[in-house]
């Protein structure tokens, strides 16, 4: 049943996204727009490393309420860093680990007020 109340949310908040910028995004999609807001900067165009960058920052965002990550301030070009404080769980399986990502990324959504707007 959790399952089921996760994916509801998770197709909720694809749709909205889908609404704000004309495609529903997948995980991958949805990481990489968190790691835009963090930035502070949407564009329409990235680099290859600057999206993997954005991905990277999305995780350590998302990750930090578990205590896998701590803001540690900016660069010197205005993009976020932070600190791993601890080791990702290891032997866990791609549909767990992406069940998790997703709840994270729920939470983060969450937490900004993305779905009170």
């Amino acid at each position: 049943m959790k399952d089921l109340a996760l994916e509801a949310k998770w197709l909720k908040l694809r749709n909205l996204l889908k609404s704000q910028f004309n495609k529903k995004p997948d995980l991958n999609g949805v990481l990489f727009i968190i790691g835009m807001q963090e930035l502070g900067q949407i564009r329409s165009a990235f680099s290859k490393e600057e999206k993997q960058d954005l991905m990277h920052i999305a995780i350590c965002k998302i990750m930090e309420p578990e205590g896998y990550f701590k803001y540690s301030g900016i660069d010197a070009e205005g993009w976020p860093l932070y600190k791993n404080l601890k080791s990702l769980p290891e032997h866990v399986d791609l549909k767990a680990q992406e069940h998790f990502l997703k709840s994270r990324a729920l939470a983060y959504f969450e937490e900004i007020g993305y779905f009170n707007q």
